[in-house]
């Protein structure tokens, strides 16, 4: 088989995150849900290979391996802190006070009640992460799903988590943060090595990839399936598209949801992973004994039902604010502290273009709490046709970005450079 990542290099992977790819706070209904979702951080054993020896590790757990939550209802998380330092929780596609800045950490032998509410569909992420860089080990993130109001018509539903892992000889896993020196790299699919996954043919499937690994952009592909159809990043419907050559692209943190049509050949497809530097496989996509769904595929799948966010935005009378992502305003989460100066601030229900800026020599990711954001054209004059809430920037490179604020508030930025060693880094930003 000829390589379908011939020619990606590391800057072909961040540059297709530019090109190709916690909420704010919409009103809920009055009558909404309110449910209980109890959240452990514990520590774990994970089996990463035969004749290996289980790789201590840290997991934020709940009862079920995905949280999964109807559109529209109030979260009460209940944290328990089993860990022996103090964590801090972060939402992605749910709305939950911001770490930090509201809601406390938690300390060892710990115990909170953070409530949330989950007011749009989407695939999102829980994680403990925050204050985690250099730990004995590191923390496992907990897949999220808020399901759509409306029926989406699909035949499988399947999430798709990949981590990676840097193991020392002795089994034991590094947290980042850490020099990793000669530490094996593994990337693992929901926690397994290279599991398979059967479909049945013509079959459609929503896969919802999650990119859980510590510090890498990564791309993903399917092998031998030309139509993989993007419906939705980073917990918001797009307008639907064929991923570029694909391959879908990641940021650490980032999500998204493809469609796909299990063709009805014996073929086994394999699902890979290139992370700039190589291409490896991570999982397989089997056909089932059972019997074809359908005579033929559907038809090309209509959008994802809209979660309220607006179709246009104003960037003539946008307030527009530039950040650069470093300095001595940028702090190690153990470091921070709320009394430092905003990176920017706006007035709720004001549109905000915001520059950011990678002045560095490495790669950038950061992530937005909060908002979701617009990625802009390069002349200013439009946008992408999807939402986002983390971006990766090349050395050198400005990406601007717009959003409307929606609610009064303050909130986290984080940045990273993508190497293992590299610290968490955040600034924060008011909306009044």
């Amino acid at each position: 088989m000829s390589d379908p990542f011939a020619g990606v290099s590391r800057r072909a992977v961040l540059g297709g995150l530019a090109a190709a790819c916690v909420s704010s706070f919409p009103r809920l209904a009055p009558a909404a849900e309110r449910m209980s979702v109890p959240l452990d951080a514990r520590s774990e054993s994970l089996a990463l290979g035969a004749g290996r020896p289980p790789s201590p590790a840290w997991q934020l757990a709940a009862r079920t391996p995905v949280v999964r939550l109807p559109r529209g209802s109030l979260v009460d998380l209940a944290l328990a802190n089993g860990l022996g330092i103090p964590v801090a929780l972060s939402g992605r596609g749910v709305v939950a006070p911001a770490p930090l800045l509201v809601q406390a950490p938690v300390g060892p032998g710990g115990r909170a009640a953070i409530a949330a509410t989950a007011a749009r569909a989407g695939t999102g992420l829980l994680d403990l992460r925050l204050l985690a860089d250099g730990a004995a080990a590191p923390i496992r993130p907990l897949p999220l799903i808020v399901d759509e109001a409306a029926g989406v018509t699909t035949d499988r539903d399947e999430v798709f988590l990949v981590e990676d892992f840097r193991l020392k000889a002795d089994g034991t896993a590094l947290a980042p943060g850490t020099d990793a020196k000669d530490a094996e790299l593994l990337y693992t699919v929901n926690g397994q090595l290279q599991p398979d996954i059967p479909l049945r043919a013509q079959a459609r499937a929503r896969l919802r990839f999650i990119n859980g690994c510590q510090r890498a952009v990564i791309a993903i592909k399917i092998a031998d399936i030309d139509a993989v159809r993007v419906m939705a990043i980073d917990s918001q419907p797009a307008e639907p598209f064929l991923a570029r050559n694909g391959a879908v692209v990641l940021p650490p943190g980032g999500r998204t949801d493809v469609f796909i049509d299990m063709p009805a050949a014996k073929a086994t497809l394999p699902v890979l992973l290139h992370d700039g530097a190589a291409a490896r496989p991570i999982a397989r996509l089997t056909l089932s004994t059972e019997p074809p769904l359908r005579a033929a595929p559907l038809p090309p799948p209509d959008a994802l039902p809209s979660n309220g966010l607006p179709d246009k935005l104003d960037l003539r009378t946008a307030i527009r604010a530039e950040l650069t992502l470093e300095g001595p305003d940028w702090r190690p989460p153990a470091q921070f502290t709320a009394s430092s100066a905003a990176a920017f601030q706006a007035k709720a229900g004001r549109v905000v273009v915001l520059a950011l800026a990678n002045k560095t020599a490495s790669s950038i990711v950061v992530h937005l709490h909060g908002q979701p954001f617009r990625l802009l054209d390069r002349l200013d004059d439009g946008w992408k046709p999807y939402w986002l809430d983390t971006l990766a920037l090349e050395a050198g490179q400005t990406q601007r970005v717009a959003f409307q604020a929606e609610t009064a508030g303050r909130f986290l930025i984080e940045s990273m450079a993508t190497n293992w060693a590299a610290p968490r880094q955040l600034r924060w930003y008011e909306i009044r």
